[in-house]
């Protein structure tokens, strides 16, 4: 689903969330800008930082700087990781692979005859797409109103624990993000390290499912794609179409 996709850049800085002068603001900011071409060195030892829209450097919704970026940099990460998973399940789809239970009490199978992924969400029923729909904005919902907020003193792309809310009435035997905990015993810098890689493939994921799209929609705008992915005459970013 596709619908999601904003911009990018940092961490932002506590210090900065509880500015109380001047000076205290732009040491903070300046922290913020420090770590964000960090980052961008990190992540493109080539390219570096590269910030022609001065993102870094501007403000939104009436908010400090520094939360600006934590909200950008949040935008980043959570629409890589969409991208990879819309990637990956492009793929698998293709290929005809699809649980082998039936989708609904009926006996109605998952569309994976259908074709290409985008008719397969076309062969969807609309009672089908608002369960899809509705589900992600739960989690939407849960991430922004739980938790300590990335542009409130939270880290950017820290997706809550259900397990340690209490919201959800329920027990919730696995969490979202990590759900085995494969992550709980690695150092800060393998973490800082698994941070510039997942940025680096959910960059390379964005491009890579634009691509597939493109390609469907216009035959021949991605030539490397061209023969490889089938022509789609439906309408990509209208659900209910």
């Amino acid at each position: 689903m596709m619908k999601l996709s904003l911009l990018s850049v940092l961490i932002g800085s506590a210090v900065g969330f509880t500015a109380t002068s001047s000076a205290r603001t732009s040491v903070s900011t300046k922290a913020a800008i420090d770590d964000l071409k960090s980052i961008a060195e990190k992540s493109n030892p080539v390219l570096k930082f590269y910030d022609p829209l001065e993102l870094s450097s501007t403000t939104i919704w009436d908010n400090t700087n520094d939360q600006t970026i934590a909200f950008l940099r949040h935008s980043e990460i959570k629409h890589g990781r969409v991208a990879m998973a819309a990637f990956v399940g492009y793929i698998v789809q293709s290929n005809g692979i699809h649980f082998p239970w039936p989708m609904s009490f009926d006996g109605t199978p998952f569309p994976y005859a259908a074709g290409s992924p985008p008719e397969q969400w076309d062969a969807l029923s609309d009672e089908a797409k608002w369960q899809i729909i509705l589900f992600i904005g739960f989690l939407e919902w849960f991430s922004e109103a739980t938790g300590t907020h990335y542009m409130r003193g939270g880290v950017p792309g820290a997706y809550p624990k259900f397990s340690d809310s209490d919201v959800i009435p329920h027990p919730v035997p696995l969490n979202l993000f990590d759900p085995f905990g494969f992550s709980e015993g690695k150092s800060a810098e393998a973490k800082a390290n698994g941070l510039i890689k997942e940025l680096n493939n959910g960059r390379l994921a964005m491009i890579g499912i634009m691509g597939f799209i493109s390609e469907q929609r216009v035959e021949g705008s991605v030539p490397l794609l061209k023969g490889l992915v089938a022509h789609y005459d439906g309408e990509t970013m209208a659900p209910f179409a």
